[in-house]
């Protein structure tokens, strides 16, 4: 993204006048380090999930989600 038009771009985003693509949402994402699917989160829990598990490798994700099913049965 063109740092020239960035911040004009990113205040259209904010205001709702303009969706970004999927390739810009995952290039804001980037910048952010955040997951991308951090910006589809109804609510401030789910994101902050979602933030913590990006940074787990797969091994201790697979572990989350077992417990994550023993916790919900």
């Amino acid at each position: 993204m063109d740092e020239n038009s960035a911040s004009g771009r990113m205040n259209h985003y904010e205001k709702g006048r303009h969706i970004p693509d999927l390739t810009t949402l995952k290039k804001i994402a980037d910048e952010l380090n955040v997951p991308l699917n951090y910006f589809f989160c109804e609510d401030e829990t789910t994101a902050e999930l979602v933030i913590e598990i990006s940074k787990l490798d797969t091994e201790k994700k697979l572990e989350l989600i077992k417990e994550l099913k023993k916790s919900t049965k």
